[in-house]
């Protein structure tokens, strides 16, 4: 599809409800991957020879800019499956930065060569995450499935330095990594990275499988873990380190104070997902739960779907008053709404239904009873 003027279902003005703009769209670009990672909550097919699966048509791209600018789009985000293995990567990222449009990029780095790295560092407001499960490459390609992915990664945050750039690294912390922790944040600090994230592994997709192993930390271990990681770790490094668990985990220091994260939620309110195939979706987690994709860019107005689809409108009216259970009585529930309505989704088909985190940490008594309004 390359559509030339207008598209036949294109308004002439969106109507932008200023409650909800909508500011950054996330295109999950592939289906496939050049990894198989144990742990992914997307579960893309693994690409690789001749098999090419079906990725984004970048003919729908300035047809969904179009009608998102006008609902208040600032930015956009380009993930995956592997968002750089799109054959129209440079043309995608020419596109963005002719809308002036910030660009955010979830990378494995394996194919980021210098002049993509050139590309990524000439965007509007560019920040670059590449996922790096280990210090070393027995650790990361056990998880990300491939040999050799390690070496391709570091040399891909290597490149993106050269080119100006102090990516993110992304690491998942399960049984098999959590003695890399702080070794994760050396290599980080000699690459010349500019942060570290650490996510916890998610009960979704692989990594539900990867929980029913026993390959995923205890509660005990992640409540744990997170606090060494924010209070000793974080102050013997000049990095910033970033521990994803819901705020109400962290101390008040890195909420409110000098070295603050702030009280951030996955921004429910004024993101959506187009998968590769064109899908509107609530994020990528429609790849998985299908009665969480809105419409499709090709036939439905972006306009339409983002005011008017009766999910999102539940979302809009149930958060945060209609969560459930400890979440429901958290004080921080304005902030937080649920931590991430898609995991909840998958685990019960329940939007409204509590954080697996913050569930099982209350169940162990190891939830601040301070925040709680009972």
């Amino acid at each position: 599809m390359n559509p030339e003027g207008p598209h036949p279902n294109e308004p002439h003005a969106a109507r932008t409800d200023a409650r909800y703009p909508l500011s950054s769209l996330y295109f999950y670009l592939t289906e496939g991957c050049n990894l198989a990672c144990r742990h992914c909550w997307l579960a893309p097919k693994l690409q690789q020879g001749e098999k090419v699966y079906p990725m984004f048509d970048t003919g729908l791209l300035p047809h969904i800019l179009r009608q998102a600018k006008p609902l208040g789009l600032r930015g956009v985000k380009l993930t995956g499956g592997e968002p750089l293995m799109h054959p129209d990567i440079s043309a995608i990222l020419a596109s963005l930065r002719s809308e002036d449009l910030e660009c955010t990029v979830e990378t494995n780095g394996v194919l980021c060569t210098p002049g993509l790295a050139r590309e990524l560092a000439g965007q509007k407001g560019r920040f670059v995450s590449v996922s790096l499960d280990g210090a070393d490459a027995e650790v990361n390609d056990w998880v990300r499935g491939i040999p050799g992915s390690f070496e391709a990664a570091v040399r891909g945050v290597r490149n993106l330095v050269e080119a100006g750039l102090r990516p993110q690294i992304i690491l998942t912390v399960m049984k098999k990594n959590r003695h890399q922790i702080e070794p994760i944040v050396r290599l980080a600090e000699e690459l010349g990275a500019g942060s570290v994230k650490f996510n916890v592994l998610m009960p979704t997709a692989r990594g539900e499988d990867m929980h029913k192993r026993g390959e995923a930390l205890s509660i005990e271990d992640l409540v744990a873990l997170g606090r060494w990681v924010e209070t000793d770790l974080s102050s013997r490094t000049r990095l910033r380190l970033i521990y994803h668990h819901p705020p109400v985990f962290r101390p008040l220091g890195r909420m409110y104070g000098r070295d603050r994260d702030g009280c951030s939620r996955c921004g429910i309110f004024s993101i959506l997902g187009v998968l590769a195939d064109g899908s509107y979706a609530l994020c990528g987690i429609g790849e998985t739960v299908p009665e969480l994709i809105f419409g499709h860019a090709g036939r439905d107005r972006l306009e339409e779907v983002w005011n008017g689809h009766p999910v999102l409108d539940e979302i809009r009216s149930g958060l945060p008053g209609r969560l459930r259970g400890v979440c429901g009585d958290c004080l921080m529930k304005s902030s937080c709404l649920g931590s991430c309505v898609a995991q909840n989704y998958y685990s019960s088909r329940d939007l409204f239904s509590p954080f697996w985190y913050c569930e099982q940490a209350f169940a162990k008594g190891l939830f601040p009873i301070s925040r709680l309004a009972r």
